[in-house]
């Protein structure tokens, strides 16, 4: 056997060295460089002859790209709407996806729900499980309600038993739950290393590719939320799904975050039964369930998520401190952009927060990561420190930049007519998302500033 060699990899960035360092050259985190033995023989990791005419390697063809011949690459929709839409329209042939979350917010349940639909359609499915037994799987899907029948189950971890059984049973779809679970033999290191991972991910990718099986790994994920293991596990996959939420809620969200088939930032919302997960098709309603007009401290946002217009409720808390430093504090939203906001709100509104503590939440477990949410946190603020509700059937959304300014959002068209579609009445926007032909329901108020807006807030209310 060929003499390992041995080289450090970040778990951050995935870039490597031949020393170990305190500290990333390529992305400066600090003691995220793992050891990683790979044997200097690529024969013998690969299986592939490599020819060499004077000690050079064989090129590969070049074409030409005009005589590429481009195609759609072949679907299969699941008929879970919500996944299919975060997916880009279904599982994609060849296709290998990367799905991860908290522990127990649904993740083998929901691809065990996948499966199921698959295999009753007809498809070929082949579920992994490195976690638990055949019997527990058995009885998650009994508790569920799915019926087993065509269901191929395998409950291993050896990579190369994995391998010998996808090639002998040819499924159309395999999940892997989970990637850190699974060892190679030929490696020396302990299954969820750096080596492990790595090694295990590639050869299953270029097997599915190879055969033309849609492939999805469940990964887990560390204490700060991000996916555990090198990073370059998310580059060799072409879809990265995360699973957000609070395990205390009912609602689960879905997020695509890279997709080469499909858009990315799309945005699948579920809720969690005793049957499983079931697709929430107007989420917005469901997020402003609990809205009530008459609190202050509210404002609605008009979102949006990938594609699709969402409305959440904003929620802030101003209250008088009674340590040193005043505490800011976002759920959902981002914490470092709230003081910029509030810097701003002090300068051109005339209202100042430095003695005081300020609580922003955005209901629902949802994570809002646009600047468009700027103008309905500062008129939440502002409802909160006057103790005066926002007017009745209110919708808000804009940019808020540091002159003042309220600068647009895009597809502003479509969050307007989602407001309409669910009753709001008034909607206080940037004047260059102004609507040319009037929407039926909806009166809208256009400003140019932050003190315009609140302004128009005031004045709507004084009418009431």
């Amino acid at each position: 056997m060929a003499k390992a060699k041995v080289h450090y990899v970040c778990s951050e960035c995935g870039g490597t060295t031949v020393k170990w360092q305190g500290k990333c050259p390529h992305c400066g985190s600090w003691n995220t460089m793992k050891e990683f033995r790979v044997p200097t023989s690529s024969q013998a990791r690969f299986g592939s002859e490599r020819h060499s005419v004077k000690g050079l390697v064989a090129a590969t063809e070049v074409v030409d790209l005009a005589q590429v011949h481009a195609a759609e690459v072949p679907r299969i929709p699941v008929g879970m709407a919500e996944f299919d839409r975060v997916m880009g329209g279904g599982l994609v042939v060849g296709g290998v996806g990367l799905i991860g979350g908290d522990p127990g917010i649904g993740k083998s349940t929901l691809l065990l729900q996948v499966m199921s639909r698959l295999v009753r359609q007809g498809f070929s499915a082949l579920y992994v499980s490195g976690e638990e037994s055949a019997s527990q799987v058995a009885l998650r899907a009994a508790r569920l309600g799915i019926s087993p029948e065509g269901m191929r189950l395998m409950s291993e971890i050896e990579l190369e038993k994995i391998e010998a059984a996808i090639s002998q049973e040819k499924p159309q779809f395999v999940v892997i739950d989970s990637i850190q679970t699974l060892f190679s033999s030929e490696l020396e290191s302990a299954p969820g290393s750096v080596t492990q991972v790595r090694e295990c991910s590639a050869r299953l990718t270029r097997l599915a590719k190879a055969a033309g099986t849609a492939l999805i790994f469940v990964g887990h994920v560390t204490k700060d939320g991000a996916l555990a293991g090198p990073r370059v596990l998310e580059h060799i996959v072409d879809t990265v799904l995360y699973f957000e939420g609070d395990t205390h809620s009912n609602f689960r969200l879905i997020r695509a975050f890279k997709n080469r088939f499909g858009a990315v930032n799309e945005l699948g919302v579920f809720a969690m039964t005793d049957r499983g997960l079931r697709g929430i098709s107007n989420p917005s309603a469901i997020f402003l369930s609990e809205h009530r007009d008459n609190v202050s401290g509210s404002a609605v946002l008009a979102t949006q998520e990938g594609t699709r217009p969402l409305l959440v409720e904003v929620q802030a808390l101003v209250d008088q401190t009674h340590a040193p430093a005043p505490r800011r504090l976002c759920v959902g939203l981002d914490a470092q952009r709230l003081a910029m906001l509030l810097a701003v709100l002090h300068r051109h509104a005339g209202l100042s927060c430095f003695d005081k503590d300020v609580f922003i939440n955005a209901v629902g477990g949802v994570k809002i990561a646009e600047p468009a949410s700027d103008l309905a946190v500062l008129l939440a603020v502002v409802s909160s420190m006057t103790d005066r509700p926002l007017p009745s059937g209110t919708v808000v959304f804009g940019e808020v930049g540091l002159a003042g300014e309220i600068r647009p959002a895009p597809r502003g068209q479509e969050r307007l007519k989602e407001a309409a579609k669910l009753g709001f009445g008034f909607a206080v926007i940037p004047r260059a998302n102004a609507p040319k032909t009037p929407i039926e329901g909806l009166k809208v108020a256009a400003v140019d500033r932050l003190t315009d807006a609140i302004s128009a807030v005031r004045s709507k209310a004084s009418a009431e």
